[in-house]
């Protein structure tokens, strides 16, 4: 065979792989394109069924200045009244009586502190327990860690149903238990931080770098030696990270979780609202939105000092 025809037969085989891989190529980008198309189409569905199921399609009678009336979607009769309610909730401050009109707003400032006190204190309790809790079942639920694949299935079961359901349940089980004050908001935010953590947890855990741990091993270290010097020094890090992070959750949820009894502010908001008391909801609002500012900036630079991030977005 020629030299001619040794580089015709190689330009040939060359066109035809270049030919293949883009008869490829466009019937890959064909199944994409069918795949997003598709995907988009279920998204859009599921997305209208679940606006169908809460109601957003659905009509409701409304009377008209002029008396007539229509019917229009809820959606659209609602929110003229969403703006009537926050209305009513903004105090009345004139510049002339600044001071008094602001004392009248806070009426029941002494009250409401000692309710705030208690709220903080009921989601620093709630997260001590969901921080022991969670931190000691997750090595049983970490899959790499745990002394059995039972122990590991159980405990990941039992943390999957404490975090299922809501802390407002868990609030009115314990208040039928213990009565109405802190110590069912205590109980309650803090069995579901035990679920949410013992899983955040676990997920550190079965991240970890397993050498240490089969060197413990080796020397003789028993099940808990191992966690010990082996895994615990690994997810100290995350472990405090998460565990700010759901300090700031608890305190808004405490903030709530009294409103079925369980201590915090949370009562004085379901006596406001039952009293029709806006202004009193305002102030309580007020109230809640800065503490929680302040409580979620002090954690957020903690957590980020403690775990090494800078403050440079740079």
């Amino acid at each position: 065979m020629t030299v001619q025809a040794m580089t015709d037969q190689s330009i040939a085989v060359q066109s035809l792989a270049i030919g293949n891989f883009h008869a490829d190529y466009a019937r890959a980008r064909r199944s994409a394109w069918r795949v997003q198309i598709v995907s988009t189409l279920l998204f859009v569905a599921a997305v209208l069924f679940s606006a169908y199921v809460g109601g957003f399609f659905g009509f409701t009678d409304v009377s008209l200045p002029g008396g007539e009336r229509v019917s229009m979607l809820k959606i659209w009769a609602g929110l003229p009244r969403l703006g009537e309610y926050l209305e009513k909730t903004v105090p009345k401050l004139r510049f002339a009586t600044f001071g008094s009109d602001l004392a009248e707003w806070f009426w029941r400032w002494k009250t409401w502190l000692n309710l705030l006190l208690e709220t903080i204190l009921i989601a620093y309790a709630a997260t001590v327990l969901g921080v022991f809790g969670g931190f000691v079942l997750s090595f049983f639920a970490a899959r790499n860690l745990s002394p059995g694949k039972l122990v590991s299935t159980v405990t990941r079961r039992y943390l999957e149903i404490i975090r299922t359901v809501p802390e407002l349940v868990w609030g009115l089980i314990f208040v039928f238990c213990f009565g109405i004050g802190p110590l069912a908001g205590v109980l309650a935010i803090g069995l579901h931080a035990t679920g949410s953590l013992g899983k955040l947890y676990s997920e550190a855990n079965e991240n970890i770098d397993m050498r240490p741990i089969e060197g413990i091993r080796a020397s003789g270290g028993n099940w808990f030696q191992q966690m010990r010097y082996g895994a615990v020094p690994q997810v100290i890090p995350n472990v405090i990270s998460y565990t700010l992070l759901r300090f700031e959750i608890n305190v808004r949820s405490s903030s709530i979780i009294g409103y079925v009894g369980a201590g915090g502010l949370g009562q004085e908001i379901r006596t406001a609202m039952s009293l029709q008391e806006y202004t009193d909801l305002s102030a309580l609002f007020v109230i809640i939105l800065v503490t929680v500012t302040i409580m979620d900036f002090a954690s957020e630079k903690l957590r980020h000092r403690i775990i090494g991030l800078s403050e440079s977005w740079a």
